[in-house]
C-alpha cells in the first residue's frame, strides 16, 4: 500500500482520508494525547513507559500495523537469467555482498514492502528502504542472543519509517537502526555495507548473484512508482520539523560515519577524498522516486563509498538520503555542499 498517489503541487494526495490536499497538518497536543493512548490499546506488547524520543514526534503514516507487508519469505533468481523486460538494466537495487555470496534487492518490490527479512552466507540480515527519505540500509538481525525479524508499524518520525521486531514488538528508527520505544530502546543494530546501485552494476561485479523476485507478482504493481515526482517536490511529505536554509530539502545527500556530502557535489568531481573515505559517483541508475515507472526515471547516479584498509579498498556503510532527513536527525549539522 503506497503512502499517496496522485501528485498535486507541494507533494501528493494522501490515500487515507484525513490526509488533505494542503499536506501535513500537525495534530493537536490532545489528538496527539489521544493517538499514543490508541496506540498502547493496538500495541498491548511494547512496553510505552520505555522511550528515547517525544511520543507526539511520530505520527500515523497512514497504512495500520503491517499494512506494508514485510517479505518474510523471499524467492530469488540468479542475476544472469534477469530478463530486461522485468528489471531493467539502470533500475536500482540494494546490492548485498557477505563473504563472496552476494544477492539484489531491486527498489521495484522495496518500495512495496520496505522490509525484507533474510539471510545471506549465514547472517541473519534485513535489509530496509524508506521512500520518503530514500534511505535504504541493511541491518544484521542478531541482538544481544536473539535473531530479530521486522514490520512496519505504519508510523513516521521526521518523515522515516519506524519499524518493529516481532520477538519484543519495541519500535525501531530505521535510519539510525536505534530503538526509540519498548523494551529495547537504546539499542543499536549493526549495519551492513551494502551499494544503492543499477542492476547492471551489481550484475558486472557480482555475476553469480541471486536477485529478489516477487513472491506474488501479482500482489502489487512492481515496477511503478506510487511516489511520482516525489523527489523533485519542493518540500518532503508528512514532516514537520525544520528545513536547511543553506540546500534544497530534497537534495540527495550522501551520509556515512556521522557526516553528509551533497550529491550534486559528489557528481560534479567524479570522485571526492575526505578523510579517510573515497566517494565516487557514476552515471546509470534511475531514480525510484521520479516518474511512474521506476525504468523511466532520470538518471541520479551510482554512488560508492570506500576506506583504504591496507592496501586495498573496502566498502564502508553509508546511504543516499534527501537534505532534510540528515538535517533531521543529526541536529542541523552541516552538509558538504562545496
Amino acid at each position: 500500500m503506497s503512502r499517496f498517489g496522485k501528485k498535486t503541487g507541494l507533494a501528493a494526495v494522501g490515500i487515507m482520508s484525513f490526509v488533505l490536499l494542503a499536506g501535513f497538518i500537525p495534530e493537536s497536543d490532545g489528538a496527539r494525547a489521544q493517538s499514543v493512548m490508541r496506540w498502547a490499546y493496538e500495541w498491548p506488547k511494547t512496553d510505552f513507559k520505555k522511550s528515547s524520543v517525544d511520543l507526539k514526534e511520530i505520527i500515523s503514516g497512514g497504512p495500520p500495523k503491517d499494512g506494508i507487508p514485510s517479505i518474510d519469505k523471499p524467492r530469488f533468481m540468479p542475476a544472469d537469467r534477469v530478463n530486461s523486460q522485468d528489471l531493467a538494466p539502470t533500475e536500482p537495487v540494494i546490492g548485498v555482498v557477505i563473504k563472496g555470496q552476494a544477492k539484489a534487492y531491486p527498489l521495484r518490490i522495496l518500495t512495496w514492502h520496505e522490509i525484507v527479512n533474510d539471510e545471506l552466507a549465514g547472517v541473519p540480515i534485513t535489509v530496509t528502504y524508506c521512500p520518503l527519505c530514500n534511505s535504504t540500509i541493511v541491518f544484521d538481525r542478531r541482538l544481544d542472543g536473539l535473531i530479530l525479524d521486522f514490520g512496519t508499524t505504519g508510523k513516521l518520525r521526521n518523515s522515516d519509517m519506524v519499524m518493529y521486531d516481532r520477538q519484543t514488538e519495541s519500535w525501531w528508527q530505521q535510519f539510525l537502526g536505534e530503538g526509540i520505544v519498548g523494551e529495547l530502546t537504546g539499542k543499536r543494530l549493526k549495519t551492513i555495507p551494502a551499494r544503492l546501485e543499477s542492476f547492471e552494476k551489481f550484475l558486472a561485479r557480482a555475476p553469480e548473484g541471486q536477485v529478489l523476485i516477487p513472491t506474488d507478482p501479482d500482489m502489487r504493481s512492481y515496477g511503478r512508482n506510487p511516489y511520482e515526482s516525489y523527489d523533485s517536490a519542493s518540500a518532503p511529505f508528512l514532516y514537520g520539523g525544520d528545513l536547511p536554509d543553506y540546500i534544497e530539502p530534497m537534495v540527495r545527500v550522501i551520509v556515512a560515519d556521522g557526516r553528509a556530502w551533497s550529491m550534486p557535489l559528489i557528481r560534479k568531481k567524479g570522485k571526492l577524498t575526505d578523510g579517510d573515505l573515497t566517494l565516487s559517483w557514476t552515471k546509470g541508475q534511475n531514480s525510484a522516486l521520479d516518474t511512474s515507472r521506476i525504468r523511466k526515471g532520470r538518471d541520479v547516479g551510482n554512488i560508492v563509498v570506500q576506506r583504504k584498509t591496507g592496501d586495498k579498498m573496502e566498502d564502508v556503510v553509508y546511504d543516499v538520503t534527501f537534505a532534510f532527513v540528515y538535517h533531521a536527525f543529526y541536529g542541523g549539522k552541516k552538509i558538504v555542499v562545496n
